[in-house]
């Protein structure tokens, strides 16, 4: 196959879309980008340099510590998917927490934030061939990406997704917390003022609140091979 396009996937937290993103990664062959990933990342150092917490955000200490933050992605191969390491240290586990979810809105609404992880995820995918998920990949990062999902889903099925993934992990977690973190990061990512969470004017809108990962990944790749077609 040697037409390459960019598929953008963007939309509500817990949506599903890395899971969807990672399989049609694999079953076409293309670099996936978690652009989530890497805000959660940089949450995650600026919780451990307490730049970040719950109650109070050090915006000025943060930004001018950005430039010692290195995010990178290296595949696993007994996974099967590439995982993600802050400054050569693997934080795959540590940025999925429910702590870092609570914090990875507030770090993502700075500017000086977007911009640096904007650049690097430009550079990643300048040559097509790469899926990104995350909330702004088909308004700002890739605006002539050839194919566009919007996932979206009710909050409290995205909230029962995400609680059963924290349970079979391991973490304690209490479904009302998880309920609560997902209709706030819906609030702060959809009003916040540097690229807020928006539905791209030629983004196909996916609601998959009723729909099993299988049929979702079916229908996607009915899409995807469309796309393809016609840019062959």
């Amino acid at each position: 196959m040697t037409n390459k396009i960019t598929i953008a996937i963007d939309g509500f937290s817990s949506t599903g879309k890395s899971t969807i993103a990672k399989l049609l990664a694999k079953k076409y062959n293309y670099v996936y980008v978690d652009t989530g990933a890497m805000y959660r990342a940089v949450s995650l150092y600026a919780k451990v340099n307490k730049f970040v917490g719950n109650d109070f955000l050090n915006k000025e200490e943060l930004v001018n510590s950005l430039r010692n933050v290195s995010i990178k992605f290296k595949f696993n191969e007994v996974l099967g998917f590439a995982e993600v390491y802050l400054n050569n240290e693997n934080v795959e586990k540590e940025i999925r927490t429910l702590e870092v979810s609570q914090l990875v809105s507030k770090v993502a609404a700075i500017s000086e934030v977007r911009k640096k992880l904007v650049a690097e995820q430009q550079q990643m995918g300048k040559n097509g061939g790469v899926v990104m998920d995350g909330r702004d990949i088909g308004t700002v990062v890739f605006p002539d990406a050839e194919l566009k999902l919007f996932m979206t889903a009710s909050a409290d099925k995205r909230a029962t997704r995400r609680y059963k993934e924290l349970i079979d992990r391991g973490d304690k977690v209490n479904y009302k917390d998880i309920l609560f973190n997902v209709q706030e990061r819906d609030r702060i990512d959809s009003t916040r003022e540097d690229s807020p969470l928006l539905k791209a004017d030629d983004a196909i809108e996916f609601d998959n609140s009723d729909m099993g990962i299988n049929e979702q990944f079916e229908r996607i790749c009915s899409l995807v091979d469309k796309k393809l077609s016609q840019s062959s």
